[in-house]
């Protein structure tokens, strides 16, 4: 495809003057508008002003000035088309080769605090978008260039080949019906949010993934995978800079998902170490290598090909520590050099920097065969004014510090989930068990002699006593759980029995 005439029309001005004087020097004609055509004019690239092309001028504020047949005729034109060329040169039609358009800037405008409907009525682009469909419909005739980014292979293929690859320009049209359907998403959230803003959920709603890379293989060798990015979602595990060593799996980005989000659940210094989803440990101190230790010694058989999460840059002391140990990856905010020494000593594991997550607003998706479902994620959590002491004894302070630390931890166990806590880390943790009993025993088990005085924390109410009985053989001092069980009764009872105090958040957290 030969590029004699272009009409460049652009929002985001990036790159825009480079690639307007690489056009111009091979001898391409350019068109332009507005603010476009200013830039590129005082930028000294000659440039013919597009109301010069139509005969006609920009009217009603500007949004009427492509919207001509000498515009869209010479872009929808084909040019094997005896018929179309026929009537281009009977109505004095030129056809234009390249269409350079990227839109108003509606989503920015939108996210801008207290903005208007008028504002952001007057960022909803016509004339671009009647463009970009018109090129991309075109395609085998004319280039579109929607995204800056695309810039350069485009300048590189016409100095190559003094032309432009068909498969290039097929590729550039299917980059362009996915900018105009996510722009018109968008809109259409929008109004649609206008209309019912009290509808937590729209009756239509669309989600653009952009990939971010292939994967090996998928939860097994013998599945497929590729791992995307939410590009309604500026952060997240997606943007997370991986530092050094080998290439993410797909487990591990799950795992790596559950360790930073336990992780920013915390003010102190945390550390959390997953396996499979699941904390194995978890711990708080006064600085991340006392945090690290913590968490490590919670279960130290586990933690091997874990996962790591931390919640501060790590320091050349906890890398030191964390390098002793065969871990899969770590995720942090940041790391010292010499932390970064110490730990890339370590040929494969995965380095990962991200800050803290900040999911307030953050959706969470589950597909499920012919649908999804859709929640806010779980980052609630009880204040301490808020709960029930529902025991004839009062907790201690000391085990008022454990038992929401542990319910921190819980609430990212797997359910049917029971955390064990003391001195600020995990000593128990009994994850996705079908009953709570269950899971109050696996806990305990892992515990050992460790069991006696901890705190035990449970994701959902405790349906019967036997829990708390088991909790109570066991040395448990203290019960942290959500209550609402029709038999509340009988585990306050059970726990006045024994001692034990026990407190009710009111506030459940199930995960599954």
């Amino acid at each position: 495809m030969k590029i004699k005439r272009a009409l460049i029309s652009v929002s985001n001005k990036d790159g825009v003057v480079e690639l307007a004087k690489f056009l111009r020097a091979k001898g391409v004609e350019i068109i332009s508008t507005g603010g476009t055509m200013k830039t590129i004019k005082e930028a000294g690239v000659p440039v013919t002003y597009v109301s010069e092309v139509t005969g006609f001028p920009e009217v009603m504020d500007g949004r009427v000035k492509t919207l001509h047949p000498f515009v869209h005729g010479g872009i929808l034109a084909v040019r094997g088309n005896e018929k179309h060329q026929e009537e281009m040169q009977e109505l004095g039609i030129k056809p234009i080769d390249m269409v350079v358009v990227n839109l108003y800037p509606f989503k920015e405008t939108i996210a801008k605090p207290g903005v208007t409907e008028e504002e952001a009525i007057e960022n909803i682009d016509i004339g671009g978008p009647a463009m970009i469909r018109a090129a991309a419909k075109n395609f085998e005739d004319v280039a579109v260039l929607v995204n800056p980014s695309s810039y350069g292979k485009v300048m590189q293929a016409l100095e190559k080949e003094g032309e432009l690859p068909p498969e290039l320009s097929k590729q550039l049209a299917e980059e362009a019906y996915r900018h105009t359907s996510e722009y018109d998403a968008a809109i259409a959230s929008y109004l649609a949010k206008t209309l019912a803003p009290e509808e937590e959920y729209p009756q239509e709603t669309a989600i653009f993934l952009e990939k971010v890379q292939d994967l090996r293989y998928g939860e097994n060798p013998h599945q497929s995978a590729a791992f995307y990015r939410d590009k309604s979602e500026a952060g997240g595990i997606a943007a997370a800079k991986q530092l050094h060593g080998k290439e993410l799996s797909f487990n591990n980005i799950v795992d790596i998902e559950a360790a930073y989000r336990l992780a920013s659940e915390f003010e102190q210094p945390a550390a959390v170490i997953i396996k499979h989803t699941n904390p194995c440990g978890t711990g708080i101190g006064k600085d991340l290598a006392e945090a690290y230790g913590k968490a490590l010694a919670s279960d130290p058989v586990s933690a091997f090909g874990g996962i790591i999460g931390l919640n501060r840059e790590v320091d050349k002391t906890t890398a030191q520590e964390v390098a002793k140990l065969f871990v899969e990856a770590v995720i942090a905010p940041g790391y010292s050099k010499e932390a970064l020494v110490a730990l890339e000593a370590k040929k494969n594991v995965r380095l990962l920097e991200l800050p803290l997550l900040k999911a307030e607003a953050a959706l969470d998706m589950k597909k499920v065969s012919g649908g999804m479902l859709v929640q806010k994620l779980d980052t609630d959590f009880a204040a301490r004014g808020e709960m029930k002491t529902v025991s004839k004894r009062q907790p201690t302070d000391d085990e008022w510090e454990q038992m929401l630390f542990a319910m921190k931890v819980v609430k990212h166990v797997k359910s049917n989930a029971i955390v064990l806590a003391r001195e600020c880390r995990t000593v128990g943790v009994g994850a996705g068990q079908m009953n709570r009993v269950g899971a109050a025993d696996i806990a305990i088990k892992q515990a050992g002699e460790l069991v006696k005085g901890a705190v035990m924390a449970s994701d959902a109410f405790l349906p019967f006593g036997d829990t708390v009985e088991a909790a109570a053989a066991a040395g448990i001092t203290a019960i942290i759980q959500p209550g609402g069980s029709v038999r509340d009764e009988e585990s306050i009872a059970a726990a006045d029995k024994h001692g034990i105090a026990m407190v009710f958040t009111g506030m459940r957290h199930f995960k599954h």
